[in-house]
């Protein structure tokens, strides 16, 4: 559309118009530019052109070689067609032309100020218009002029370009005008966010590209290859994939998004893939379904270990709570009892009847605090702690742990490890265990742990209040025959590639090597010695050329011919009841044992000895027995200052071992008591119990394992103290011991000396009725010294 005042060029193909121009060309080149109503319409008639044009003069008119016309117009003025003359050929129309007004008012002068400001910001948003244009329209007095300059510019719609056209009133234009100018920059403004926006987004995009081909560059001229980009889609994609808390995910994005950053051959960028691949391989959500079926959980514990009734029953009620409730928190055992016994075993056996995944961790000799928690991941080489590491191994979040040899745990500059299992064993607070390493809460309150400790008092007191402590005592006689029966001899035959068909563990057989050739609470040495029978056996076979069709039964002669001489004596401790000499009962980390306990009277000047690499608190107990006995010097027939012409020596044999605790008081003063008075002791009499220097007997501890080991050495007849009457009944002791051994109970040395001196009538030891009492000569079995008498004064001589 041609604006009056406008010099525009316009490229014209219709023949009509062409045929026009020319004719306009040929008479005084003036011609009326009208806009047609509609652009589809190729034949136009007169009802499809505005009535309302741009009279123009035609300055140049140029033919193109494709059969249209190049023509430079400039509008002059407007025009209203009134009628048309001809339309054949081309349209010739009459016309007047609309005068301008020549007045310019105030208000028109305001509003061309505003038109033109709207205009600079128009261009300023549209950069195809140059600037100086705004310069130009600054220049332009006229409204009207101003107006048709300006709509010239505007990308507006032709139907609103032909309504300023129309429009003959120039202030109703340049409002006009205004309004269409607002609205277009609207829409400028819109267009030049969506740029901006666009254009952000296409710069990043670019920037990453630009950024990923750089290091695309370095990495070749490195001589790397794309194995780390590719390592890194696969960390994402197992990131993804992987079932996680999401603040650890969150993390674990965050590290990956640094090591992209990094270069590959950097230290930190290992440092970072060991941390994201560590948080990758742990079992977070992973967790196997519990076994709860009670029958089938009894017949796997049954099947794996004899006896162990307390632990069995345990672990069924854990069984039985958690199909009631669904989920609870897993119990944390402790088992304490000697070597052999089967605590590791049992632990592994739990796992199978529960139907968990099982991982072991063994604390001896640890002393480090950051073999729990980990190093921070500062330092060189640093890795998640020892717990962590085991999950990894057991792949599940709620296994079976087992922590053998807690009290093993020792010290030093480096930390207290036992003291970072506290939060590791508090059911209350591992749902939150934090490893220095991985710096994230891991919740261990699924996980089942076992402990297993040799002697309960070397764990710390904070840790043990954690735990569930149970005992487990050595094993009877008849407990470990059945337990080689069932298990030993069969997995020692298969180790050996012997069958059970071949050879043949009698009862009598396994009952000597128990007998006298172990001697021990658990059973290792026991299979160690089956074991060793069976290498016998099986070179036998080898050099005969295979198994006889009879089998080998292992017989009593075999034993001796195998294993040589016994070890151990089976039977009574001592041959004969001997003169200060005492049996005593001792608890040790591998079960119970028999102590013996020596009394030897020299002449002296009451220097008391004692030897066996004995500890402080079975000094003073020994101690304590010798002034007892002291006390009771007059009722054992003794004479008052008998302790200050001898000298006593107590040894306790095997001095190599050391040896603490104060139950062996009593025996010690029946020892001493012997020794002074001549009067043997039982040999089929042991003891345990601690002395107080009125006489009292006080209770003690590991009473079942001494029991099991004075009926090992066949003695017939244990006193323990009065106050361990009622630990009695939760020692579940056989009734095959029971029978073949006497308890007596005893609060007072008095009837300890009763019942252990071998006398007549035990009433007249301490009766005082022995007449006179026993001299030191007589207690040292010397023979009497002559008396002497002093020779008498020579006498005076007399003076004559």
């Amino acid at each position: 559309m041609v604006f009056p005042h406008m010099v525009i060029p316009l490229f014209v193909g219709r023949d009509k118009s062409i045929a026009a121009l020319e004719e306009a060309m040929a008479a005084d080149r003036d011609i009326l530019l009208a806009t047609q109503k509609e652009a589809r319409v190729n034949d136009p008639g007169p009802d499809d052109v505005h009535t309302v044009g741009t009279i123009g003069a035609i300055i140049q008119l140029l033919k193109l070689p494709d059969a249209t016309v190049k023509v430079l117009v400039e509008g002059r003025g407007r025009a209203r067609l009134t009628s048309y003359l001809a339309t054949d050929r081309y349209f010739l129309v009459r016309a007047e032309e609309v005068p301008e007004p020549v007045d310019v008012p105030v208000q028109a002068r305001a509003l061309m100020r505003t038109v033109v400001d709207g205009f600079a910001e128009y261009v300023k948003l549209n950069r195809k218009l140059p600037s100086e244009l705004v310069g130009s329209a600054q220049t332009i007095d006229d409204p009207g002029r101003l107006a048709d300059t300006i709509a010239a510019h505007l990308s507006i719609k032709t139907a609103d370009k032909q309504g300023l056209l129309e429009t003959e009133d120039p202030e109703q234009r340049l409002e006009k005008l205004y309004e269409l100018m607002k609205a277009e920059i609207e829409v400028l403004e819109v267009e030049q966010k969506i740029k901006r926006r666009v254009k952000k987004q296409m710069e990043k995009t670019q920037k990453e590209y630009y950024l990923n081909e750089q290091m695309k560059a370095i990495q070749k001229e490195l001589g790397e290859t794309e194995d780390t980009q590719n390592e890194i889609r696969e960390l994402a994609q197992r990131i993804q994939a992987k079932e996680m808390p999401d603040d650890v995910k969150e993390k674990t994005r965050k590290e990956l998004q640094k090591l992209k950053m990094m270069s590959p051959m950097s230290a930190e960028a290992t440092v970072v893939r060991n941390y994201v691949d560590w948080i990758l391989d742990l079992p977070w959500n992973e967790v196997t379904e519990d076994k709860v079926n009670l029958t089938e959980a009894e017949v796997i514990l049954d099947e794996d270990h004899y006896g162990l009734k307390e632990v069995k029953e345990r672990i069924v009620e854990y069984l039985a709570v958690l199909k009631l409730v669904g989920i609870t928190k897993a119990p944390i055992l402790c088992f304490v009892g000697p070597p052999g016994v089967g605590k590791t075993s049992l632990a592994r056996s739990v796992a199978r009847a529960t139907g968990r995944n099982f991982v072991r961790l063994s604390l001896g000799g640890v002393r480090d605090e950051a073999q729990i928690r980990g190093h921070r991941r500062t330092y060189i080489g640093s890795m998640p702690g020892k717990i962590l590491q085991s999950l990894k191994k057991a792949k599940s979040s709620n296994p079976v742990f087992l922590l053998d040899e807690v009290d093993k745990m020792s010290m030093d500059f480096r930390g207290d490890p036992s003291s970072a299992l506290l939060e590791v064993l508090d059911p209350e607070q591992n749902d939150t265990f934090n490893d220095h390493y991985l710096d994230i809460d891991y919740d261990l309150s699924r996980v089942m742990f076992i402990t297993t400790a040799n002697y309960l008092p070397n764990i710390p007191p904070p840790l043990k209040d954690r735990m569930e402590v149970i005992q487990i005592a050595g094993y009877t006689e008849l407990e470990k025959l059945n337990i080689a029966k069932r298990h030993l001899v069969r997995k020692q035959l298969e180790a050996n590639g012997l069958k059970d068909a071949h050879v043949q563990f009698p009862d009598g057989s396994l009952l000597e090597m128990i007998r006298r050739y172990t001697r021990e609470a658990g059973v290792r040495n026991l299979e160690r010695t089956i074991a060793s029978i069976c290498r016998k056996i099986a070179k036998e076979v080898v050099k005969e050329g295979g198994p006889s069709d009879k089998g080998t039964r292992v017989s009593l002669a075999m034993v001796h011919k195998f294993l040589k001489a016994p070890k151990y004596k089976y039977g009574v401790v001592e041959e004969k009841s001997e003169v200060g000499y005492a049996t005593g009962l001792a608890w040790t980390e591998v079960g119970g044992e028999l102590l013996g306990i020596e009394v030897v009277l020299l002449p002296g000047k009451g220097n008391l000895t004692i030897t066996g690499k004995l500890g402080d608190v079975m000094m003073e107990s020994a101690r304590a027995a010798v002034s007892y006995v002291r006390s009771r010097a007059e009722r054992l027939g003794l004479e008052r200052d008998f302790y200050q012409k001898i000298d006593i020596h107590i040894h306790v044999p095997e001095g190599a071992i050391p040896k603490d605790g104060p139950s062996a008081g009593i025996t010690v003063a029946t020892a001493l008591t012997s020794s002074l008075t001549g009067i043997p002791v039982r040999k089929d009499v042991a003891m345990t119990g601690e002395i107080t220097l009125r006489g009292r007997v006080l209770a003690i501890g590991g009473l079942k394992e001494k029991l099991l080991a004075a009926h090992r050495g066949h003695l017939t007849t244990v006193l323990l103290p009065k106050e361990n009457e009622k630990d009695f009944l939760d020692l579940d002791l056989p009734r095959s011991i029971l029978k073949e051994i006497q308890i007596r109970y005893v609060d007072h040395v008095d009837q300890v000396l009763e019942a252990a001196l071998e006398t007549e009538d035990p009433r007249t030891i301490l009766s005082g009725h022995h007449g006179e009492p026993r001299s030191v000569e007589e207690i040292l079995g010397l023979p009497p010294q002559p008396l002497l008498v002093p020779p008498e004064p020579p006498a005076a001589p007399q003076i004559q």
